[in-house]
C-alpha cells in the first residue's frame, strides 16, 4: 500500500504541518477504495472522522422528499470533506458517494482534533473551508429561490470555472470536472430537460462548447456579466476575453 503520509502532505490544509506531525496523523489513518457509485457514508452514519480524496471524485448530496438528489458539491483529489465531524459529532446528515473509482484517506476525528488544537494555522484553514462551503451553498440557495433556471445555471458555470477551470492557448476554459446534464440540474434544483435546452441555447450563442459530460466555456466574461458578478481568477490568472 502506498504511504498516505505523502498524500497528506500534498493536501493544502496540511502543507504547514511538520513531517513528524504528518507521520503521526498518517499512522492513525486508513486508506480505502470505492468503486464508481459506491456510498462512502450515509446520512445516518456516525461522524467519526474527516476524509481526504486521493484520487477520483466524491459527490455530496441530500435526497428530497420525492427521492431526487440535491447535489451540494463535488470533492476533488487533495480536498477534505466530512470536516463537520470535528464540530458537530453525531450523524452525518448527508450522502457522500464516489462518482468514479476513488481512493480516500479516513482520518479519525480524535486524531484530527488533537492536531488542530496544537496547530492554529490548520484550525484557521478548516474554519475558512467550512465558511467557504457554507457561503457557496447559501449563494446557490439564494439563486434557487429568486432567479430563473438560466440565471442559476449561468451562476453555476462561473462557479465551476473558478473551481475546476483551466485556460487553453485559445483562451477557452475547459472544466476538468465531468458532469452530466442531470448533475447540473441537481446542482441548481432544475430538471435535466430544462438544463439541456438552456445549454443548447448557450452553445448557439457562442458562450459554450459541449461534449459528452464535458463543458468548454468560450465567453466567461459574458456569463459573469449576465449574473452581475466579477469574472473569477482561473488558476490564479485573470481571465482575458477572447476577441
Amino acid at each position: 500500500m502506498r504511504e498516505k503520509y505523502w498524500y497528506l502532505k500534498d493536501c493544502q490544509l496540511f502543507e504547514q504541518l511538520s513531517s513528524e506531525v504528518l507521520a503521526e496523523l498518517e499512522s492513525r489513518s486508513r486508506m480505502k477504495r470505492f468503486r464508481s457509485g459506491a456510498p462512502i457514508y450515509l446520512p445516518i452514519d456516525n461522524s467519526d472522522g474527516v476524509l481526504l480524496v486521493l484520487s477520483g471524485q466524491v459527490k455530496i448530496f441530500c435526497l428530497t422528499p420525492d427521492g431526487k438528489q440535491s447535489i451540494m458539491t463535488f470533492i476533488s483529489p487533495g480536498e477534505v470533506f466530512g470536516e463537520l465531524a470535528l464540530y458537530q459529532p453525531g450523524e452525518r446528515g448527508e450522502h457522500a458517494e464516489a462518482t468514479m473509482a476513488t481512493e480516500v484517506v479516513m482520518i479519525p476525528a480524535e486524531a484530527m482534533r488533537s492536531v488542530v488544537e496544537s496547530n492554529p494555522t490548520l484550525a484557521i484553514g478548516l474554519t475558512r473551508l467550512v465558511g467557504f462551503r457554507r457561503r457557496r451553498i447559501e449563494q446557490r440557495l439564494k439563486y434557487l429561490l429568486f432567479h430563473s433556471n438560466r440565471e442559476r445555471l449561468t451562476h453555476l458555470l462561473v462557479e465551476l470555472a473558478e473551481d475546476f477551470g483551466s485556460i487553453g492557448p485559445d483562451g477557452e476554459i475547459s472544466l476538468s470536472i465531468k458532469l452530466s446534464h442531470q448533475d447540473l440540474a441537481s446542482l441548481i434544483g432544475s430538471t435535466r430537460e430544462s438544463v439541456t435546452v438552456i445549454l443548447g441555447q448557450m452553445q448557439a450563442e457562442g458562450l459554450l462548447k459541449l461534449g459528452r459530460r464535458k463543458v468548454i466555456i468560450r465567453a466567461l466574461d459574458r456569463l459573469a456579466k449576465a449574473v452581475k458578478i466579477e469574472v473569477p481568477l482561473i488558476n490564479n490568472a485573470k481571465f482575458m476575453p477572447v476577441f
